[in-house]
């Protein structure tokens, strides 16, 4: 808020509104974005967690009794399938970088 770029866009008379969501907020949502990409790998270890502590039928218990029982082909599948989310999420960060930010390009 008091970069030298906010306090010319007062200086300027643009209203608090639009000088929150134009300036603010376009340049606080970079690491808002990071964070959010980097939430997602625990979100799915917490799910496999939590099925497996409170017995919830579901794809984090159904690994977790793969992998007591070698079952290694739904093992290499939900690994497949974490690993394919985690990129497709990059992905999406990369391109959401360039809409927020214009000095970001993709090459």
């Amino acid at each position: 808020m008091g970069k030298d770029y906010v306090r010319t866009a007062r200086a300027k008379g643009v209203s608090e509104v639009r000088l929150m969501f134009g300036h603010v907020l376009k340049n606080a949502m970079i690491p808002i974005l990071t964070q959010s990409v980097t939430a997602i790998p625990f979100l799915f270890m917490g799910s496999l967690l939590m099925e497996a502590f409170f017995a919830i039928p579901g794809l984090g218990n159904y690994t977790l009794m793969a992998l007591q029982a070698p079952d290694f082909a739904i093992v290499r599948a939900m690994v497949f399938l974490g690993s394919f989310l985690y990129v497709i999420a990059l992905m999406l960060t990369d391109i959401s970088y360039t809409l927020v930010d214009p000095r970001v390009t993709l090459e």
